[in-house]
């Protein structure tokens, strides 16, 4: 028999993404998110959300578009370090040693060294309470060859 445990955001596996934004500086971040997925197919769309006071909110907000990465197994302790620290007091970048790398499709930075990369231009933001979903029109995704199957398409 079932117990009943109440409302809880328990749905597992999760993504590790790193949300990829610049400050209004012009100064590169990112930061670890698990609370999103695909939305939509036509046109190709991702969702992520994020609580108001992150510093990445007001990034996206700014440059209306934000990237996701994707860590591979090898940089899981850099992946982890990015949802750990705030970019507004630490550059995450000089800290694990990665490499921000300006989107030429979006106004977003990247990680050089992750596999797998969505560049997605900001289309709709709904207030769902703690949380904003942002909405995100995929315009390209980058992968590593090494990542990719015979179809040419990521090996999950």
């Amino acid at each position: 028999m079932k117990k009943s445990i109440g409302a809880k955001t328990l749905i597992f596996p999760t993504p590790v993404w790193i949300v990829g934004s610049y400050d209004t500086d012009g100064r590169p971040n990112g930061m670890t998110a698990a609370w999103g997925g695909i939305c939509c197919s036509k046109p190709p769309c991702v969702y992520v959300s994020l609580q108001k006071p992150r510093y990445s909110y007001a990034n996206i907000m700014a440059r209306q578009a934000y990237t996701l990465s994707v860590p591979s197994e090898k940089y899981a302790r850099e992946a982890d370090y990015f949802g750990i620290v705030s970019g507004r007091t630490i550059d995450k970048f000089a800290a694990t040693g990665l490499t921000p790398v300006k989107s030429e499709v979006v106004d977003a930075p990247y990680i050089a060294e992750f596999p797998l990369v969505l560049e997605c231009k900001l289309v709709q933001t709904i207030d769902l309470g703690l949380h904003t979903q942002f909405i995100g029109e995929i315009l390209d995704v980058k992968a590593d060859e090494e990542v990719l199957a015979e179809s040419g398409l990521p090996d999950i």
